[in-house]
């Protein structure tokens, strides 16, 4: 078992930043990769970014390159991501996940094993 516990969330103004992280406790060392996902108030769930644990590649959605930068601190087992540029539609309740397999794209949600329960961010304009 995998305990992910999010923290970092909050209220920020359009054009500035924040910085989520995941601390992931248990049996951590089989990780795959970890990644962050969101889902904002009647919109399903959605990608954000994701990097594997061993080598750190890492991949983006789209709607957030250049702006969002994932990282790993394998030491502390922490997942972090750096949001920068935020903007109303970013707006969402972040998820950490972990994935103890490895998994083809890092994308879809049903490719990861461990959620944690959140953090809101909210972007004002």
């Amino acid at each position: 078992q995998v305990q992910l516990v999010e923290s970092g969330g909050g209220l920020v103004q359009a054009g500035g930043s924040l910085r989520l992280s995941c601390a992931a406790s248990g049996r951590t060392s089989s990780t795959y990769a970890m990644g962050w996902f969101r889902q904002a108030p009647g919109k399903e769930r959605e990608f954000v970014a994701a990097i594997t644990w061993s080598s750190g590649f890492s991949r983006y959605a789209d709607s957030v390159k250049g702006r969002f930068t994932i990282s790993r601190d394998n030491a502390k087992n922490t997942v972090l991501l750096q949001m920068n540029s935020l903007q109303p539609e970013d707006t969402a309740v972040y998820y950490c996940a972990d994935a103890v397999n490895a998994i083809p794209t890092m994308k879809e949600g049903f490719e990861y094993d461990y959620w944690g329960q959140g953090t809101q961010v909210t972007v004002s304009s």
